[in-house]
């Protein structure tokens, strides 16, 4: 079909005034009305390619997958192109470029039967250019997008048609661009799916506005994509905060520890806690040792512990405690210290959110709608979403205390503040040189943002 029009297209651009066919002289408005009509076909299918390469590089593979599975009409066609994004492209901006090129000749063809070349040249760039816009891109892209699906499997087997017709320019241009990226050490970027993470959480937060998530749907998906990216250092009970018991106590011991504690296990270590020898677990207990807990030792009834870098990823952790059934693991650090412990139970608040025991304070407390106290070892990140804020996260600390020691480069006192651009922080309850709570506000006339206050250095301190 392209080939037909291409080739009228070059008859058509060497008509004159009336030019004799068959023995019948076609005069100017015959001519005027042929190349109206040949316009017109190449506007649709720029239409046509534009439409295609919006619905196809917007529908995802799962998408495609679900329609085979079903059997829809079109869909394998659909597949068939996905396979290979680099030469659908090429089919696409193959056909699209000669389409609006042979447009562009054969309306000079006629404007310059009215006018002069240099002005017929002007005159023509601009209506096409216009009508290649509104009708061969706007509008078909426009209801490409809302019906992204159906329009696939509507135009992939004019595409597969195409190709096959093109299949010479096609093949060509396949290993020029292929050749051309590889110098330039990229590729096409309408080849990768035009949506990422960074979209799908404004997705999610445009859901909120729209009424289609609630609040709490909106913070666990939310949780869910970080939680992906989170290290174990992020989500563990730091070492100040480490409950545990020394492997030459008694059974007994380690059991009212645990009471008060109010933890069903606890890691039992040697000497200190940068050599934790094990785990002790109440439910791990034997029925018949119950008799001499008075004299049985804790080092006879732990079990081995899984020692994890503070570096190792959250999601990769929890495959691998699953899948040995561990419970609990140690982080360390380069040197091999301590820093902390990870259950299954703080990975799994990492995505349905803190799971609050009796008594326990919320780590978020609201005071008012700009407010909020916030206990020393939350993340930055829940607190920016909470407040619709932006803290920034170093490589030297994840919470909000770890943030004010920044600020300030050395040990804070209760009750100092700390500006930070339009927030205030104020370090709300410290206890031995740690922030344990700190009151997070709002200041909501961002015109008058306090300037960002840099950190002390050492040389200050002194």
């Amino acid at each position: 079909m392209w080939l037909s029009l291409l080739t009228a297209a070059s008859t058509f651009s060497h008509l004159q005034y009336s030019v004799p066919i068959v023995g019948v002289e076609l005069g100017k408005p015959s001519v005027t009305a042929v190349g109206i009509c040949l316009i017109l076909m190449l506007l649709v299918g720029s239409g046509f390619f534009s439409s295609s390469e919006i619905a196809l590089f917007s529908l995802p593979a799962h998408q495609v997958d679900a329609m085979v599975d079903q059997g829809l009409r079109g869909a394998r066609a659909v597949e068939s192109l996905k396979e290979d994004p680099h030469r659908l492209l090429v089919t696409i901006l193959v056909g699209n470029n000669m389409v609006n090129i042979t447009m562009s000749s054969v309306s000079t063809t006629i404007v310059g039967f009215y006018f002069d070349p240099g002005t017929a040249v002007i005159v023509s760039s601009l209506g096409i250019t216009s009508m290649v816009l509104v009708f061969g891109e706007s509008a078909p892209k426009s209801y490409a997008v809302e019906n992204t699906e159906l329009h696939a499997r509507r135009v992939a087997r004019g595409l597969n048609i195409v190709e096959k017709v093109l299949w010479p320019l096609i093949t060509l241009f396949y290993y020029l661009t292929s050749i051309v990226n590889k110098v330039t050490g990229g590729s096409p970027s309408i080849e990768s799916t035009y949506v990422t993470r960074d979209e799908i959480r404004n997705m999610i937060k445009t859901g909120e506005r729209e009424g289609i998530l609630d609040e709490a749907e909106r913070q666990m998906l939310q949780r869910t994509l970080r939680f992906t990216d989170a290290t174990a250092k992020e989500v563990m009970t730091p070492r100040l905060d480490m409950e545990s018991v020394p492997e030459d106590a008694t059974v007994e011991e380690a059991i009212k520890q645990c009471i008060r504690a109010g933890h069903a296990r606890l890691p039992a270590y040697g000497g200190s806690l940068d050599n934790v020898t094990g785990v002790f677990d109440i439910r791990e207990l034997r029925e018949s040792d119950y008799d001499d807990f008075a004299n049985l030792m804790v080092s006879d009834v732990v079990t081995p512990p899984l020692h994890v870098p503070e570096s190792k990823n959250v999601d990769d952790l929890l495959s691998e405690m699953r899948e040995d059934r561990i419970y609990m693991a140690i982080v360390i650090d380069e040197f091999g210290a301590t820093e902390g412990l990870v259950t299954m139970e703080d990975m799994t608040e990492e995505i349905v959110g803190e799971i609050l025991g009796g008594g326990e304070d919320h780590p978020i407390e609201f005071l008012d709608e700009t407010e909020v106290l916030v206990r020393g070892e939350v993340n930055i990140d829940e607190v920016n979403e909470t407040l619709d804020i932006h803290l920034p996260e170093g490589e030297e600390f994840e919470t909000i205390a770890g943030f004010i020691f920044n600020r300030a480069g050395r040990p804070v006192e209760e009750g100092e503040e700390f500006d930070y651009e339009d927030v205030v922080l104020r370090a709300e309850q410290v206890k031995d040189t740690r922030i344990q709570k700190a009151r997070v506000t709002v200041n909501l006339d961002t015109g008058d943002s306090v300037e960002e206050q840099p950190p002390v250095s050492e040389d200050d301190t002194d």
